[in-house]
Parts: C-alpha cells; structure tokens; sequence
C-alpha cells in the first residue's frame, strides 16, 4: 500500500502548511485503499481564508472586463488540456466510470465558456 496522499487547503493561492487538528481520510470507492488524508479546517484557518478572499475580491473587482474574460479563458484551455487527467481524479475519488467523469469534466468547461 503507498502512503496516502495529504490533501489540503489553499490560502492565497498556496497550499496550506500549517498542522491539522483533525483530518479525513480518503478511499479509492473501487478498492477501499485509502489514497489520502484530508485535512479539516478549524474556524481560525476558515476565518483566515474568508479574510483572504475578501482582500482577492478587491484587486478583482478593480480588474477590467477584458482581463477576467482572458484569465477565464486561461483557465478553460487549462481544463480542456487536462481533462483526461482530471476525468482519471473522478473516477478514483467518486468511483464513476471515465466516460462519466471525463463529461462532467466537459459540462465544467461549457460553464467556463459561458461565464
């Protein structure tokens, strides 16, 4: 059995590095291998992370229209080049078959698109 992966949290745009009270751990549905450890906020790490969105919020509400639009269409090229890739993810977190999970994949990128 690997060791299963840490799962954690994103503050300013970095992951996490702190030590977690409480964590979670995670299963692949189809074998029952634990493949990861979850950490679990507590209210301070949330408090923080809600602080640091609304500081985001400003300097994105300032942000010009054709600059959201480009960043969102980043973001969307990101999710079609690695859309097998992510498909594979589902289907080892949630236990759905690729085809499913590769358009749910798909669907998110039609949201992009539309945004």
């Amino acid at each position: 059995m690997s060791t299963p992966t840490r799962i954690t949290h994103l503050v300013d745009g970095r992951p996490w590095t702190g030590t977690a009270e409480r964590t979670s751990p995670v299963f692949n549905p189809a074998t029952g291998e634990q493949t990861g450890l979850l950490d679990l906020a507590s209210a301070a790490l949330v408090d923080e992370v809600v602080k640091s969105a609304a500081s985001a919020w400003e300097s994105w509400a300032d942000t010009s229209l054709a600059k959201r639009a480009q960043v969102l269409f980043a973001f969307r090229e990101l999710l079609n080049a690695r859309k097998d890739e992510i498909g594979a993810l589902i289907t080892a977190e949630h236990g759905k078959v690729l085809s499913d999970a590769v358009g749910e994949v798909t669907r998110g990128l039609e949201v992009a698109e539309f945004a």
